[in-house]
């Protein structure tokens, strides 16, 4: 039998077919394809890259981009504000500049993300202040860039690592809180100003459009405990969600691909100031320290609100406890599928997180300096001490300590979280 060769039309038509599907199959499926490169979420539930349900299982990077006095062991100076003014006049501002530098780039390094993926983490939080990508002065830096070029560096090793990353603003224009931890002036300015709201908002979209395709990180944590205690709920709350709501505009109108995470008022605890979800991909977050340990009862209020709106919920910060509360918390935690970050990962000279290292000799003439009278220029004189090149040394000994090679593991801390020392 003779079979009839084509035409060279036939031809034409034949493969036009054939790229007219092909381009079919892969729009069709570049939507699907993307989606799974980010973490996202689905219902109650995380969803990982495998599609699969992803518990949260890690720590916070505490104490980095915005240092806390209790973690050097200072008491009567404990935000980044009150530290930098006391190092100041220790050091003068050349020197002064020199030491934020070493200690931002010496801090977390490499060494660091891979030890925390390969003790069995498989996501970590950054807390930052929202000056590091601002034309603020901040730790005597003066760089807007510097906050990119920090968290690039970092997000860069757990990408390498498989370590997922969530961003976490934990102190923002005119200050969310209203206390040390947002390195603002002792109250929640953020909420009653529309332009520190705007330039919260601004600020969060470079943000996203400078990460907005990067798979790594898994979603950006809004404000950090906004609201603390001190102040009347009644006449801030209210506030609140409209202003997640501000900044989500302004991330959206740029990043579509990362979950937004929302802490509840009065330090992430308070879930009532929240209505029907506005975003698809939302997690809300609460916070618990120094509480009962076991019980459903002590989380009831947040699975309550994840049953409610059929959302995700996640502990954002828990720990600086004991081994064996640590441990029971992360039993209640797991058993009701409520993924966590301890906080926090690396501290002077205590047992109480992942890894510790030791104090400097002569450190106690700093922590003396810090404590005594120092309102007025009168009394910083008469406060200076004898020896500065001392103090000098034990500053720059407290960043060497802090490398990753000079810390101890915790070990029973690390146990109880089934990490491996």
């Amino acid at each position: 039998m003779i079979h009839e060769l084509p035409t060279t039309n036939q031809i034409h038509i034949i493969m036009n077919k054939f790229y007219l599907r092909l381009l079919f199959l892969m729009l069709f499926a570049l939507p699907f394809a993307t989606q799974a490169q980010f973490i996202s979420v689905k219902g109650k539930e995380i969803i990982g890259t495998d599609n699969k349900p992803f518990l949260m299982r890690g720590t916070n990077l505490g104490n980095w981009l915005v240092p806390e006095g209790y973690m050097f062991k200072f008491t009567n100076i404990n935000s980044p504000r009150l530290i930098n003014e006391a190092i100041l006049e220790l050091l003068g501002p050349e020197e002064a500049a020199a030491f934020w530098k070493q200690y931002q780039d010496t801090y977390i390094t490499a060494a660091d993300i891979h030890y925390l993926k390969a003790s069995g983490m498989n996501s970590i939080r950054i807390p930052f202040n929202y000056r590091i990508f601002n034309n603020e002065n901040y730790l005597e830096q003066k760089d807007p860039n510097r906050g990119f070029e920090l968290l690039d560096r970092v997000i860069g090793w757990c990408k390498k690592e498989g370590l997922y990353v969530i961003l976490d603003m934990h102190c923002a224009p005119g200050g969310q809180t209203g206390d040390n931890i947002d390195d603002g002036y002792g109250y929640p300015f953020l909420f009653k100003s529309p332009a520190m709201r705007e330039l919260t908002a601004n600020i969060w979209h470079k943000i996203a459009d400078h990460y907005k395709n990067e798979t790594i990180i898994m979603g950006y944590d809004l404000l950090n405990e906004p609201i603390a205690t001190y102040f009347d709920k009644n006449e801030f709350n209210p506030y609140l969600e409209p202003t997640y709501k501000e900044i989500t505009k302004a991330i959206r109108s740029v990043d579509k691909n990362h979950i937004l995470f929302l802490g509840g008022a009065q330090w992430d605890s308070n879930f009532s100031v929240f209505g029907t979800p506005f975003d698809s991909k939302l997690v809300y977050q609460f916070h618990k320290y120094w509480t009962k340990t076991t019980g459903k009862e002590v989380i009831q209020d947040y699975i309550d609100f994840r049953d409610k709106y059929n959302v995700p919920i996640y502990c954002g910060e828990t720990g600086e406890n004991t081994d064996q509360w640590v441990g029971d918390f992360k039993k209640t935690l797991e058993e009701n599928n409520i993924g966590w970050h301890y906080w926090p990962y690396k501290k002077l000279d205590n047992t109480k997180g992942i890894v510790t290292f030791n104090v400097p000799e002569n450190y106690d003439k700093l922590i003396a300096y810090t404590q005594q009278p120092r309102e007025d220029f009168a009394a910083i004189r008469k406060a200076a001490p004898a020896d500065r090149e001392a103090i000098k040394k034990a500053l720059y000994d407290f960043i060497n300590n802090s490398k990753f090679e000079n810390c101890h593991p915790n070990t029973g801390y690390m146990q109880a979280l089934d990490f491996k020392p």
